[in-house]
């Protein structure tokens, strides 16, 4: 029996790739559920370039909303926390704008349901208009606000900042869905719920092999100095690394071994699947994607920013990758050398993220079972049941 399509609408933060492949993953998700997502509303800023992928794997109508971003320094190499919030203030126009377009795509779509995969005009928004539609928050950083997690105590004032943002984004929300690396138990009286990352089919599903050259992810394009540096005095190490950097073209080949790829999903995807390790600046999903095909990862969390640090030392509790300041790369050799591990355990625990996140959907729907739609197949297909 078919029964009715429920509707979804998402938000999605436009900052760094993360947000917007976990969307991606959602929406899989939710299709094999029967549950339609209509729209997708993500944050933009004249900073950022929405990547061409997204479009094309989102498959539904994607609206740019003007939503706050973090500033970087001349060479993209470090946060600047102050620079940060006078420009976010003086674009509150852009801003007040976006919410009005927010409300507008609500009434349009009249969706059973919102998921906001951390941006902050949603949280705002719920703060000040209190729609009925109710909202489920996802992000690895709502595990920050569990009773039970354990913060790095090295930057208390960026922990206690983190924590108020993260806060913000998810005001008013029905469930804060925590991404974890690892099993945790739920926050009920915070309303968190720790579930599995939110991996793409196509990264779960890639075949890996074992080629002998380090994949390199660094989005911001200032640390391609670090790279080159490294590299002078390393010329034996293959390395292929994938930057933002936006007039380098499609490849820049520095010599026969180092190269720089413009950001490209199925290429960055397949390398990865087939290099002997991963250096990142600490994205959550980028490691999550690493770990699943049991690559061993070096995290360099952009300095000052607080949430990739605290990503680095979450992520390098499960024993797959280590954390270092600076692109030391002969540290991640030395621990390849002698790394055992084959990501089965991170990958029996990541298998289960569509059946529990679907369980909390529905729970947020109030329905006894999201059936899929007579004749639906695909990836996630085991989530509907």
């Amino acid at each position: 029996m078919i029964v009715h399509r429920k509707k979804c609408l998402f938000f999605v933060q436009g900052e760094g790739r993360g947000h917007m492949t976990q969307s991606i993953s959602m929406k899989q998700i939710l299709e094999a559920a029967g549950i339609e997502v209509c729209e997708v509303l993500i944050g933009k800023s004249k900073y950022r370039k929405i990547p061409d992928f997204y479009f094309e794997k989102i498959g539904v109508p994607v609206t740019g909303i003007d939503s706050p971003n973090m500033t970087s320094g001349k060479q993209g190499k470090k946060i600047k926390s102050f620079t940060t919030f006078l420009k976010n203030l003086s674009y509150v126009p852009r801003f007040i704008k976006s919410l009005k377009v927010i409300g507008e795509k609500i009434e349009e779509h009249k969706p059973d349901i919102i998921i906001n995969f951390y941006e902050p005009l949603c949280g705002l928004y719920y703060l000040l208009h209190k729609p009925a539609v109710p909202m489920v928050a996802i992000g690895h950083q709502f595990m920050f606000l569990h009773e039970g997690f354990i913060m790095p105590s090295e930057d208390k004032l960026g922990a206690v900042i983190l924590k108020q943002y993260t806060r913000f984004t998810a005001a008013r929300a029905t469930k804060k869905l925590a991404l974890s690396f690892y099993p945790f138990p739920d926050n009920v009286e915070n309303s968190i719920y720790v579930v599995p990352p939110l991996l793409r089919h196509e990264a779960v599903s890639h075949p890996v092999g074992k080629d002998n050259y380090l994949l390199i992810y660094i989005l911001n394009s200032g640390y391609m100095e670090d790279i080159i540096k490294w590299h002078q005095s390393n010329p034996g190490v293959v390395l292929h690394c994938f930057t933002d950097k936006k007039d380098m073209g499609e490849v820049y080949k520095y010599d026969d071994t180092l190269t720089f790829h413009a950001l490209n999903d199925k290429l960055f995807l397949d390398m990865m699947a087939n290099a002997k390790g991963v250096v990142s600046t600490a994205g959550f999903e980028s490691v999550c994607e690493a770990m699943y095909m049991g690559k061993p990862v070096f995290m360099v969390p952009v300095e000052n920013h607080y949430e990739q640090f605290c990503n680095s030392r979450d992520a390098a509790k499960t024993g797959n990758g280590i954390y270092d300041s600076a692109f030391n790369i002969d540290k991640f050799l030395q621990f390849l050398s002698t790394y055992t591990k084959d990501g089965q355990v991170f990958r029996n625990w990541a298998d289960q993220s569509s059946r529990l996140i679907i369980k909390q959907i529905k729970s947020v729907l109030q329905v006894d079972n999201v059936k899929q739609l007579s004749g639906q197949k695909g990836p996630y297909r085991e989530a509907a049941q």
